[in-house]
């Protein structure tokens, strides 16, 4: 409660203890704001930068916002993070091991087919849930060098399928040495796909996913040993 300024009069003190009583029992008493520890400052200034860097881009998005947005001043943003770039890389990074945790951790099953299904549902619910993320891993940023890219992502959960791929082309005669071309081939197929559909969304989930499985299932189903080009160009 704010002091009351003292009056010189007798009648101003013996209103005083009046006009406190009323001030004390009006809504409009000052409640004392709970001070974050640095751990739950850490987090809320990563959400505030996860949304912004979604919406409008590394470029678009500037200390002072992450700052007001939180309720600080710029100076505890750098003491944090050391500024822009190092909160946007921890950002980056979290997205990157949610959505490669998802996929790793989604290939469970024994039948390769249904391991594309799964692979396919794992990115498309990543998609569906951490929407910010994907938009924040499909953009490109001077810090991407630093922090990896969303190729070099699907470059690490094509190895991933490669092993896989690797079995199946041994099981049917293939070279296996063309695996990791052909998971490559299917990983980025997907991805692309997802980054259509993150603003689409239609048809839905589990469709898209299906339509997937079918092009790459069946493309794979019908594979030649030895592909070979028809038309004029050979090299």
């Amino acid at each position: 409660m704010e002091p009351v300024a003292t009056d010189s009069n007798t009648s101003g003190n013996r209103d005083r203890p009046a006009r406190a009583a009323r001030h004390s029992g009006s809504g409009t008493r000052r409640t004392r704001r709970v001070r974050m520890t640095g751990k739950e400052r850490r987090e809320q200034l990563l959400d505030i930068g996860r949304t912004l860097f979604a919406e409008r881009g590394f470029e678009g998005t500037s200390v002072e916002e992450i700052a007001a947005k939180a309720g600080v001043s710029k100076p505890v943003v750098y003491e944090h993070f050391g500024g822009k770039e190092g909160l946007y890389a921890v950002v980056v990074d979290r997205e990157m091991r949610q959505l490669l945790d998802m996929v790793t951790g989604a290939l469970t099953a024994g039948h390769p087919r249904e391991l594309l299904e799964q692979a396919a549902f794992a990115l498309l619910d990543y998609i569906e849930a951490y929407t910010d993320g994907f938009r924040i891993l499909v953009r490109d940023s001077p810090v991407a060098q630093s922090t990896g890219t969303f190729a070099s992502l699907i470059s690490d959960i094509a190895t991933q399928v490669e092993d896989i791929l690797g079995l199946e082309f041994k099981a049917r005669g293939f070279d296996a040495k063309l695996a990791p071309l052909y998971a490559q081939a299917l990983v980025g197929m997907v991805a692309l796909t997802g980054q259509w559909w993150l603003d689409v969304r239609k048809p839905k989930k589990a469709e898209v996913a299906a339509h997937l499985v079918n092009l790459a299932w069946h493309g794979l189903d019908g594979l030649e040993p030895k592909p070979r080009l028809i038309g004029h160009r050979k090299n």
